[in-house]
């Protein structure tokens, strides 16, 4: 059963192997749990759960703020290992405008190459965000095409 989080403080510490646990408000400890957001992309400080390492919920947090700053700060490091998606600023240049093509973008975390296997691999997010799965599977987050260079979206476009 979930429990919701009624305190600034939460029961979650790192453990000697590195792993998070957190004791539940029974006493019950819990190796390996991990947090998942409900709303990565949109909302990341809002809705997050301490799931465990079989996959059950074991406490929902409304806001990650709610938290003391310890416990945000594992949290934080925790979603940050987990969630590898780099945003990309601009599109330097495409191989093709033929899939599969390779793409040289900035993000905010460098530049870097990207093969794009088909089209249906650019999702729409809502009407101005994009997420780009590469060919290894990674996601690339465009988080507003109207904020792209001209360039950058003239090549996008070619694939809209």
């Amino acid at each position: 059963m979930t429990t919701p989080a009624s305190t600034n403080t939460i029961a979650l510490l790192r453990n000697a192997a590195g792993r998070l646990q957190f004791t539940s408000a029974d006493g019950s400890i819990h190796d390996g749990v991990f947090p998942v957001r409900a709303f990565p992309i949109t909302s990341p400080d809002h809705g997050l759960s301490i799931v465990s390492a079989d996959g059950h919920e074991l406490l929902w947090l409304e806001n990650l703020y709610d938290v003391d700053a310890d416990s945000r700060a594992l949290l934080s490091a925790e979603l940050a290992q987990r969630e590898f998606m780099p945003e990309i600023h601009r599109i330097m240049q495409v191989s093709s405008f033929a899939t599969p093509s390779s793409w040289q973008v900035i993000t905010d975390r460098g530049e870097t190459t990207l093969i794009l296997k088909a089209e249906d691999h650019i999702r729409r997010l809502t009407t101005t965000s994009l997420l780009i799965t590469d060919s290894h599977g990674i996601n690339f987050l465009l988080r507003d095409v109207e904020q792209l260079d001209k360039h950058s979206r003239k090549l996008l476009d070619r694939f809209l």
